[in-house]
């Protein structure tokens, strides 16, 4: 399999990491009292695969067929965890300005890195 047209080399990458850390990380570990939040989760191919699935059948029962799945950054707010998370929503179609289709139920992973890990 060719590599996709999109991916980016491991220096563009660790840059643009870098340049959260910088950025972000100090204003969020200020606002959680000088605690450290995750900035990194991890999916598991065959849940992803499976959750991009059920985005292509269920769209595809709806007419849409150019699908899109929008990233959100988000965070839980219970007693066992207040650490960022990121979910996963479905689209009405793979532009960038496209509804969320509320119809497919997005998908979220409790699986995150703590403490922070660097690319």
């Amino acid at each position: 399999m060719a590599k996709p047209a999109k991916c980016i080399s491991v220096q563009q990458a660790k840059q643009l990491q870098n340049n959260w850390v910088t950025t972000r990380e100090p204003a969020i570990t200020q606002s959680r009292g000088g605690q450290q939040d995750t900035r990194e989760v991890v999916f598991n191919i065959a849940e992803l695969e499976e959750f991009l699935d059920y985005v292509k059948d269920e769209s595809a029962k709806k007419g849409i067929t150019d699908p899109g799945v929008r990233l959100y950054f988000a965070a839980y707010n219970n007693m066992s965890s207040d650490y960022a998370t990121v979910f996963l929503s479905a689209t009405m179609s793979d532009d960038k300005h496209s509804d969320n289709n509320y119809d497919i139920e997005p998908y979220n992973t409790i699986s995150a890195g703590f403490p922070p890990k660097n690319y």
